[in-house]
């Protein structure tokens, strides 16, 4: 078991994408602290130093950062004596980026901390910066700088954008919510975007769903379904020839090791047996639908692998919890009302409850995933599942979209 502890201390963590401006991941905020029921481990009983230390010793000794990043860049946030610690950081320099959070007085002593940290090849960024004339000597050592788009106003932010263009510095639009946040510094040149704007829907109404759409969400309905046999999974992708052939190189390649060659969905689900049959199907389906960016496929599936294995705690099914957190961002991938996507689904009414209202057993379960997520800690019922364990099985989903998005 991969129990989140540092020192006796549990720490949550998870992450939050950074784009770039071809919309791809390029990048993770790292989101962590202690969990609130620990007395020991809430942030408020120790110094914002010792939390920094502890989740990066975890994440980058203990647990491994690649379960939860992959093979992406992290960005962590560093305390004012973190950096002028003298104690080597326990990791590579293409591995992070190293953010100085906006509250830390800047005086002579911390500008040499951040020249020692640039000096040994280190990445330096600038937290929710607010341009002033003082900071220049600390905007010249950054490569950087990260502006919160929520707190402050258009005109404001054109401002930030004339002066800080006067710099050697990449810029990086942060807590972007909406497409039209998006957009908007899309087009005033920032580098970088950070924020949930990608996960809500461009919604277009004037034309249908696709009809190969309809079909491959039909599909991938049908294989979740806990009451599908053998034979009729077989029909299910065998109608396909394109996902048949898809789904035999990957059953064949070395990323599964499988002691033989497999020749025919029927011979995959003898040696395999339907449940994994049905999971690697479903997720060469998802990936086949037309959507961006791509890191709706990883949302979708960390979400649906957390709902799968929490759902014992909120007195839903394995099968409805995959499903609920599978389809939960089906509404951003086909730019279209959740409401019209499901319609023409057999799914059950507690379903289609959960993805419309998230109302109901498995609303809860899909709400409290979300809130985690996104790092909405505070507002998860843990008197259901404890903080502890929803970063366990966020950072074992984690893991597990990471290497089933490589495979397919």
């Amino acid at each position: 078991m991969n129990q989140a502890i540092v020192h006796d201390v549990p720490v949550v963590i998870a992450r939050q994408p950074i784009f770039d401006r071809d919309y791809k991941v390029c990048a993770y905020e790292l989101l962590f602290r202690g969990a609130s029921h620990h007395p020991s481990a809430d942030l408020k009983n120790f110094s914002a130093d010792v939390a920094t230390s502890r989740v990066i010793n975890y994440a980058f000794l203990e647990l491994g950062i690649e379960r939860v990043i992959g093979k992406q860049t992290a960005f962590i946030n560093l305390t004012r004596s973190f950096i002028l610690c003298d104690e080597p950081i326990p990791m590579a320099q293409d591995q992070v980026v190293l953010e100085v959070l906006e509250d830390i007085e800047v005086d002579e002593e911390l500008l040499n901390g951040i020249k020692q940290l640039k000096q040994q090849g280190y990445t330096i960024a600038l937290d929710d910066f607010v341009y002033h004339n003082s900071l220049r000597p600390l905007i010249e050592l950054a490569s950087i700088v990260k502006v919160d788009v929520l707190d402050i106003n258009e005109t404001e932010l054109r401002e930030h954008v004339v002066e800080l263009k006067k710099y050697d510095v990449k810029l990086l639009a942060e807590k972007v919510e909406t497409l039209t946040d998006y957009e908007l510094c899309f087009e005033l040149g920032f580098d970088y975007f950070q924020g949930f704007f990608f996960c809500r829907p461009d919604i277009i109404e004037s034309s249908p769903i696709p009809d190969n759409q309809i079909v491959l969400l039909q599909l991938i309905q049908k294989l979740q379904d806990s009451n599908v046999e053998f034979k009729e999974v077989e029909e299910l992708i065998s109608r396909d020839a394109g996902l048949t052939y898809k789904l035999l190189r990957l059953l064949n390649s070395a990323a599964l090791a499988l002691p033989r060659q497999i020749n025919s969905i029927r011979e995959g689900l003898i040696i395999l047996g339907i449940r994994a049959i049905r999971t690697w199907t479903t997720l060469i389906a998802m990936s086949d639908l037309s959507y961006t960016p791509r890191e709706l496929l990883d949302y979708a599936l960390i979400r649906a692998k957390m709902c799968e294995s929490l759902a014992g705690h909120y007195d839903c099914s394995a099968e409805s919890g995959f499903m609920v957190g599978l389809f939960s961002v089906i509404d951003a991938m086909l730019n279209r009302p959740m409401a019209e996507i499901i319609e023409p689904l057999q799914i059950s009414d507690a379903t289609k409850q959960a993805l419309t209202h998230q109302q109901g057993d498995l609303g809860r379960l899909l709400k409290d995933v979300i809130h985690y997520e996104q790092g909405q800690w505070d507002e998860i019922n843990q008197q259901m599942v404890t903080l502890e364990l929803f970063s366990q099985r966020y950072i074992e989903a984690a893991e597990w979209s990471n290497q089933a998005t490589e495979n397919i």
